[in-house]
């Protein structure tokens, strides 16, 4: 099942009023196998347990190699940034907030599925707010996760790591976004191991020596979380 079909599938529910497209696949990113697909969807009232059911069983219906996700956001509430949201990810539902930078490549970047434009449904991202945006990533759940320096060993982690805190770095010093192809080249780390993240990124097998790329990579982690938490 695509983008296309899955959004018709939810419009079929009759309280999905609005499919928007973020991530990778709204900013020219995307690379099919690789990227993941990021969904935003508004409803027309409260998701309660009966309809996380409905929506459990469509997306069991999506092909995993997709790697679709999809947060389901209250219409209402939409402004409220600290608020969780049932959100499909990894083959599971869980609760989760719509993030600042996912609010600002909606807002930049995004467009819909079906029903309304992200701009004229979300709330505006200055150049400040995506700054923000950017510090809230680096200093929420990165901080939290450079004391548990054993996520690294696992490469795509490692990976992950590299690319988001040179995502995170930008969006503070610039007030703008950047795509994962381009945070590769702006990745702090040596150049064999940022020509082996870009053929990964292109879908190409590239295998990095794992101890050394997590050491790499969490080096890298606790002096961007450090240096966002003191700016």
């Amino acid at each position: 099942m695509g983008v296309t079909e899955f959004g018709e599938r939810l419009a079929a529910l009759g309280w999905v009023t609005d499919l928007m497209v973020a991530g990778s696949l709204a900013t020219g990113d995307y690379v099919p196998g690789i990227s993941d697909i990021d969904l935003v969807a508004l409803t027309d009232g409260p998701v309660g347990a009966d309809l996380q059911a409905a929506l459990t069983e469509i997306h069991l219906a999506e092909d995993p190699a997709l790697k679709l996700g999809c947060v389901y956001v209250n219409a209402a509430q939409v402004s409220d940034v600290a608020l969780k949201h049932p959100t499909w990810t990894h083959q599971r539902l869980i609760q989760r907030i719509l993030s600042g930078v996912n609010r600002a490549e909606l807002v930049r970047h995004g467009y819909a599925v079906f029903g309304r434009e992200p701009r004229d449904v979300m709330p505006p991202m200055s150049d400040d707010d995506v700054r923000e945006a950017g510090r809230a990533e680096l200093t929420g759940y990165w901080a939290w996760a450079v004391w548990r320096p054993r996520l690294w060993l696992d490469p795509e982690f490692a990976d992950l790591s590299l690319t988001s805190m040179a995502r995170g770095r930008h969006a503070i010093a610039t007030g703008t976004l950047l795509t994962k192809s381009a945070a590769i080249e702006q990745a702090a780390a040596p150049a064999w191991l940022i020509e082996q993240l870009r053929a990964r990124r292109g879908g190409n097998p590239a295998t990095s020596p794992r101890l050394r790329t997590a050491v790499i990579a969490w080096l890298d982690a606790q002096r961007t979380t450090r240096r966002a938490a003191a700016n």
